[in-house]
């Protein structure tokens, strides 16, 4: 009795919307390969235990299920499990509702086709068709080719399998399905007598046998099925007589009217022994294990759920996680679970073979048997209407693999007679033109005044196809209309302009089918898949590479590939259909071609570049191309002497050596053991070496160590953004050339700063060497880029838009001090900081991570101590882990400090929900976070008391930069959970919000109606160009407790202002304008005024703030902080104020005849003392010059009590944090 697992119940939460051994004579088999290495990151040393599926502890994430034929259906979905990611597909097929499963193989037994080949190729029979298949048995794919297992077609015998492989499943007679143990019994009788026969066109003779091969075998090399003998022989029979004496096995394909016998040893000593005309007569049978020989058969591995229990298969070679194939039968044997595992990817991690027993129970398998995995598994299917299949699951090879064999499911054909409609989209969603963090977009949405293509394939009683032209229509007229072709127009005329969801239905009869499409808000702008194409030259290759940012030095495309993808104002997305795109290009360079789901470029030129201009209704993009590259040398390391060291956390030393790839190379020495924080060594040349051109990718020669260390490229751009290219981790030995991809969106010229090698994971301890050299740029010509586009989404608002809410709170991160320099300038620009926030009077403040820089008991302890010194109880305050709260340690110091790391709260109707991502990932941190975070969503949207949602955790699932380095590792984690926040928002139609740091930036998006606020650096020196959102300072965020609306949440961005600045004409003339322009000073950084930072604009009472087409007959100017611009309008003199932060600075504007002077008139606000003394802060000045701050808000300020556990006391437990809803600022 095989050991079994005990099944735990599934959490299931509906989300809103070994190498093979090459053993002499032992073949080597397709699914025995290891997995190659971990598709996610490892877990931090601080979380959660994982647990396995079998544990049920993983959530379902998405399902969606068709009809294939009449009891047929076919099930996809995605699980969340603790360590992996599942994207399974599933056929549940009634046996006795007319469909059958039949043996899929192609004529020959050694020969290979894919399953979508096998399956068009079969032969259902007369009135019955193919409408799903399967790959099958394990295979000899280092050698014959041949199957291990028994395979039966109809009753016949077509291979007997070899020793040890006598698990099968089988079909029929009756209307049932079983797993049975399948044997070869043949006798041969030569001359001397009879002896057995061993096997009939198997992948290996046993030893010491004899095995028959006929015409049915195929091509491949017979000497292969005897290859661990000492002794071999053949003969050939034909009319029950040899042909000629024994020779060694050969090979190629054999005459139809021939046997071929194969020895082995003694096998061979008996072949050896017959004279040529020697008569020999052969029988055999397949024998089943109990009861008849099935009707249908293929060979099977290992069982997986035996009399209702799930097999344990822990200790066991083939245990691995991977990708996995597999069958089962209900108790009575009428139903059966077809069942295909994705694995070896980051979409889907794969199963051990215990996990797959506990999933194949759950799916309602009595008994279940794996088939072969790895690579080979693969399952088709047709669509309602269609009479091919296509291919369901994502192999992990990243095709179809070449399988002798498999199962396939044929159903009859029916009336042809015209039941329903498969209606959908044209474009296929996994193809589709998308702005989220994984592929597939959402072609179910559709702009007003744009369109989609709709497909209604018509179908029969049977899923078959079956014609009828459709009549379509729409059951909400206002929001758009279809024509005959089944083209949707959603309107957009005036006041008509709507959204919401509409019903196209597609109808003949009483044959109707329906697609759901959802309108969005007016389009707001577009934006294409790739900013930049470079193609390779046709005078030198056909090849075509696109830069998408995942490209290899040896990676090449015929083509080049684009899509555009629309938002409006909330942030929906929806691809545009290339129908509704103009194109403007120079035709002479190259030949655009649209497609279904957006358009592919070839070269028609050399040498060249150009840029492809999009339109859609007013809205424009473009797209550059390049034709050709030129790989220029940037460094060749003859300066390697003159390169110096530096590191973080670790200690080494640079040297030139005449050992280099090419000639003179530099040798990096690096010790990673004096740390378990992240550690990194790092080489810079003399000077920044400038780079001509628009390179697209770097390569360089590296001779590794196999230690594994993470290389990166740092550039420098023209916009002074630190550009990190990340390559590969150097898992290898020797010389090996790496290429670093260029983001599309960098500013030229760039520089190349340093190269640097890194580690992350606490547990790696090594030192090692490298050496690198030739260093060379990839550079086409250059090309027109496009500027990347400023969306100033406007939760960044003003300090007066922030006052006017319903309460407030204050958010800062990212300060990383040590508490080794207590008196460093970043602790003081944390104690300001903190100084600032108290005196705002926030209702609490958010620390949302990186606070500290090494995580070290000392430095956490040393971060109470500021936080008590600089809030005392005045404030309270939860602080959330970023990833240097562990730094290199575990999550613990942290929690013996400040308590749980991941925390539930309400607070004046909003519920904060903050996680842990100290380990650059939500699951990697703690997976029972994901299931809180779902359930909290569920809560909130049922609970009346809760207008909002808030989510804040340190790491985004979005990096606005172009080197997206600093955003949630997993991005099918970050799509998830920008789907559960907007499908939140909108099904329950409260209002939900995201908050995060680590970035090094100030920014702000929005993502399906959800704004996204990324908090900026307190303290450490901002990752971006000033310009750009590269300021230090905090947050204040202002909530109404409604939630409603899209203007419920507003923040203000808080630059600190070391002092600041305003520049204005000293006179105008009328009808003339000038800019305006404000600075704030940040020690040496000068920060222009402007989004992302907040700033309040004021005028006197006869300077208009705004568009100048809304002044009055009283206003002489306007200024518009929209363009920055003032505009003269009649004589007269104005002033015009303009406030960060609490600092204020104004000047006065006289319009008559002069010329614009620039000019600056000094405030009484104590400027000096305001960035220096926080109580500065108290009464701000808002419009007009108007003190506010006080009264009602100061008193409600006052009586608030500070939770017990927002300044948590050293072993506060984590359960402690997640109680019910408490209605104020306490952890729950």
């Amino acid at each position: 009795m095989p050991r079994t697992v005990p099944v735990r119940p599934v959490t299931v939460l509906a989300v809103l919307a070994a190498s093979a051994a090459l053993l002499t004579g032992a073949p080597a088999y397709a699914d025995e390969r290891p997995d190659p290495g971990p598709v996610a990151p490892p877990a931090a040393s601080g979380g959660d235990r994982v647990l396995s599926y079998a544990e049920g502890d993983g959530l379902e994430t998405a399902r969606t299920s068709r009809p294939v034929a009449p009891g047929t259906r076919l099930t996809s979905y995605d699980r969340l499990e603790s360590d992996k990611w599942l994207r399974v597909d599933e056929l549940s097929v009634d046996l006795g509702a007319g469909t059958k499963a039949e043996y899929l193989h192609p004529d020959k037994v050694s020969e290979r086709q894919t399953v979508s080949q096998l399956a068009e190729a079969h032969d259902a029979g007369r009135g019955r068709r193919t409408v799903a298949a399967i790959n099958g048995d394990f295979f000899d794919i280092n050698e014959t080719g041949a199957p291990t297992g028994v395979g039966v077609d109809g009753g016949r015998l077509v291979n007997s399998p070899a020793p040890g492989h006598t698990h099968a499943v089988g079909f029929g007679p009756a209307d049932t399905g079983r797993l049975l143990d399948l044997y070869f019994e043949g006798t041969l009788t030569l001359p001397s007598g009879a002896t057995p026969l061993a096997g009939l066109n198997a992948a290996n003779v046993p030893a010491g046998s004899i095995g028959g091969y006929t015409a049915q075998w195929g091509e491949a090399d017979r000497a292969l099925t005897v290859n661990g003998a000492k002794r071999t022989a053949e003969v050939t029979v034909v009319d029950g007589r040899t042909t000629e004496r024994a020779h060694p096995p050969g090979t190629g394909s054999l005459p139809a009217d021939a046997t071929v016998l194969v020895g082995s040893d003694a096998g061979a000593d008996r072949l050896t022994e017959l004279p040529a005309g020697a008569p020999v007569s052969w029988a055999y049978h397949p024998r089943a294990s109990g009861g008849t020989v099935p009707a249908e058969a293929i060979g099977a591995n290992e069982y997986l759920v035996t009399d209702g229990h799930p097999v344990d298969h822990e200790g066991e070679g083939n245990n691995l996680t991977a990708p996995r194939t597999a069958v089962g039968f209900s108790k009575d044997g009428h139903t059966a679970h077809i069942v295909t595992v994705d694995g070896r990817q980051a979409d889907s991690g794969g199963l051990t073979l215990t996990e797959l027993g506990v999933m194949m129970k759950r799916a309602g398998s009595y008994n279940a048997v794996n088939l072969d995995g790895g690579g080979s598994s693969t399952l088709v299917a047709r669509t309602p209407g269609s009479d091919t299949t296509r291919v369901e699951n994502q192999p992990s090879d990243g095709s179809e693999r070449l399988v002798p064999n498999g199962l396939a499911l044929t159903a009859p054909d029916g009336s042809g007679t015209l039941t329903g409609y498969w209606t959908h989209p044209a474009m296929d969603a996994g193809a589709a033109p998308t702005d989220d963090p994984v592929l597939g977009g959402h072609p179910d949405r559709v702009f007003p005044g744009l369109t989609r293509e709709l497909r209604a394939e018509g179908h029969d009683e049977t899923y078959g196809p079956a014609p009828g032209t459709p009549r379509w229509r729409v059951d909400r007229p206002a929001l758009g209309r279809v024509d005959g072709h089944g083209t949707f127009t959603a309107r957009a005329t005036g006041r008509s302009i709507g959204k919401g969801t509409v019903a196209v239905t597609a109808a003949r009869g009483r044959a109707r089918g329906s697609v759901h499409l959802r309108v969005l808000g007016e389009l707001d702008r577009i934006a294409p898949t790739t900013g930049r194409i470079a193609l390779e030259d046709p005078a030198t290759s056909d090849a075509a590479r696109t830069d998408d940012g995942a490209s290899t030095a040896d990676d090449a495309l015929t083509e080049g590939a684009f899509g555009i993808v629309g938002f409006d104002a909330r942030g929906d997305s929806a691809p545009v259909e290339p129908s509704d795109v103009r194109l403007d290009y120079d035709h002479a360079l190259f030949t655009v071609t649209a497609t279904d789901s957006g358009f592919t470029v070839k070269a028609r030129g050399t040498r060249t570049a150009g840029t492809i201009r999009a339109t859609v209704a007013g809205r424009t993009t473009s797209v550059a191309v390049s034709v050709g590259l030129e790989e220029k040398t940037v460094s060749a390391f003859d300066d390697a002497g003159r390169w110096t060291f530096s590191q973080a956390r670790a200690s080494g030393s640079l040297a030139a050596t005449p050992e280099g790839h090419t000639g003179t190379g530099l040798s990096l020495t690096y010790d990673f053991t004096r740390s378990t924080a992240t550690r990194a060594a790092y080489a810079t040349p003399p000077a920044p070496v400038a780079v001509a051109g628009q390179p697209q990718a770097f390569t360089l020669w590296i001779n590794g160590d196999g230690k594994g260390a993470w290389a990166t490229l740092h550039l420098k751009d023209a916009a002074g953004s630190d550009q990190l290219l990340r390559g590969p981790h150097i898992t290898w030995t020797g010389w090996q050339q790496v290429r670093f991809t260029v983001p599309d969106s960098v500013a030229y010229p760039v520089s190349v700063s340093r190269f640097y090698l890194a580690e992350t994971a606490a547990a790696a301890q090594y030192a090692g060497k490298v050496t690198i050299d030739d260093l060379t740029a990839e550079v086409p010509p250059e090309a027109e880029l496009p500027a990347r586009p400023v969306v100033k989404d406007p939760i960044v608002s003003t300090a007066t838009d922030v006052r006017g809410k319903d309460w407030r709170f204050a958010v800062m991160s990212d300060a990383q001090f040590v508490a080794r320099a207590p008196d460093s300038d970043i602790v003081r620009q944390a104690r300001r900081t903190l100084r600032e926030i108290k005196a705002s009077r926030p209702d609490f403040l958010v620390i949302n991570g990186d606070l500290v820089d090494e995580g070290s008991p000392a430095d956490l302890a040393f971060a109470r101590r500021v936080l008590t010194e600089e809030l005392g109880d005045t404030v309270p305050w939860y602080y959330v882990p970023g990833n240097h709260e562990v730094m290199g340690g575990s999550l613990a110091n942290f929690t013996t400090e400040f308590g749980p790391a991941q925390r539930v709260f309400d607070h004046r109707g909003t519920r904060f929900i903050t996680l842990d991502t100290s380990s650059l990932g939500i699951r990697t941190s703690g997976f029972d976070q994901l299931k809180q975070l779902r359930a909290e969503l569920d809560e909130a949207a049922e609970d009346k008391n809760i207008g909002s949602v808030t989510l804040i955790q340190h790491v985004p699932p979005r990096d606005p930069t172009p080197q997206k380095g600093s955003q949630l590792s997993d991005r099918k984690e970050a799509a998830l959970v920008e789907n559960w926040l907007s499908a939140f928002h909108r099904e329950s139609g409260k209002g939900a919000a995201f908050i995060g740091g680590h970035v090094g930036t100030f920014h702000a998006s929005r993502v399906d109606g959800v704004p996204y606020l990324i908090n900026g650096n307190s303290g450490k020196m901002p990752a971006t160009p000033a310009a750009e959102g590269g300021f230090t300072g905090w947050s204040t965020v202002g909530i109404d407790r409604s939630g409603r609306g899209d203007d419920w949440i507003r923040a203000q961005t808080r630059a600190h202002v070391d002092d600041l600045t305003l520049k204005a004409p000293d006179e105008l003339a009328p009808g003339r304008s000038a800019p305006v322009t404000a600075t704030v000073t940040q020690g040496t950084r000068a920060v222009p005024v402007d989004w992302p930072m907040s700033a309040d604009w004021t005028g006197s009472p006869n300077l208009h703030i705004g568009a100048a087409s809304n002044a009055g007959h009283r206003h002489i100017a306007t200024y518009d902080p929209a363009t920055g611009r003032l505009t003269a309008l009649r004589r007269g003199t104005a002033t015009l104020s303009v406030t960060v932060n609490g600092a204020v600075r104004r000047v006065s504007v006289r319009v008559g005849n002069g010329v614009p002077v620039p000019r600056e008139e000094p405030d009484d606000h104590p400027l000096a003392r305001t960035a220096r003394d926080p109580a500065a802060f108290g009464p701000e000045v808002g419009p007009g010059g108007v003190r506010t701050g006080g009264g009602a808000r100061a008193a409600r300020s006052r009586r608030l009590t500070p939770p017990a556990t927002c300044a948590p006391a050293p072993g506060t437990t984590a359960t402690e944090a997640v109680r019910r809803p408490i209605r104020s600022p306490t952890a729950r």
